[in-house]
């Protein structure tokens, strides 16, 4: 289910210097020669490999033309790896890109709106994508609520995508990596 040629490359796992709430993690970046390998400059889906572990996964943009990689503590574990270690990396896109998880707040406002459910429904996978990016890119609590509902408006008026959107974040510089500890 992936594209004939992936990539290989080596890079550093860096530790986030703010990891939010969640579980430790960690990360990585794409060299943009890889980046440029890759359908879309946008969240894409790749099957990777790491010391013999594969697994599919969904690259970030980075604001710069470029990818980054989240690794979960459970992905750090499975394949063996710690922060501070340098990588062999080999990433392939996939040939076909899975349906996106609906997030709980737009499946709801999707429910309340039966006009915006059909056109959500008549898009295309890469452009629900789109859509699920552009609100989980809100940095705000309140930017995320205004965008559900203007999404929805959007929809119900028959508009399959969301425009305006750099899903890069090159442009608008709404999207990048995380920084890494020490830099």
């Amino acid at each position: 289910m992936t594209n004939a040629e992936p990539s290989t490359f080596q890079a550093p796992l860096l530790c986030p210097a703010q990891p939010g709430t969640d579980e430790a993690w960690a990360f990585l970046l794409l060299p943009k020669a890889v980046s440029d390998t890759l359908p879309r400059r946008g969240r894409t889906s790749v099957e990777v490999c790491i010391k013999g572990y594969r697994f599919q996964a969904t690259l970030e943009p980075d604001g710069q033309l470029s990818h980054w990689l989240k690794l979960s503590q459970e992905r750090l574990e499975a394949a063996g790896v710690s922060v501070g270690e340098m990588l062999t990396v080999q990433i392939a896109a996939l040939a076909r890109e899975p349906e996106p998880q609906l997030p709980e707040d737009l499946r709801q406002a999707l429910a309340a709106s039966p006009s915006a459910t059909a056109v959500w429904q008549a898009t295309t996978t890469l452009a629900r994508l789109d859509w699920i990016h552009w609100i989980e890119s809100a940095k705000q609590a309140k930017t995320r609520r205004d965008r559900v509902i203007a999404a929805c408006d959007m929809l119900s008026a028959g508009k399959k995508r969301v425009c305006c959107f750099d899903q890069s974040g090159f442009y608008s510089k709404s999207l990048s990596a995380p920084r890494a500890v020490g830099e």
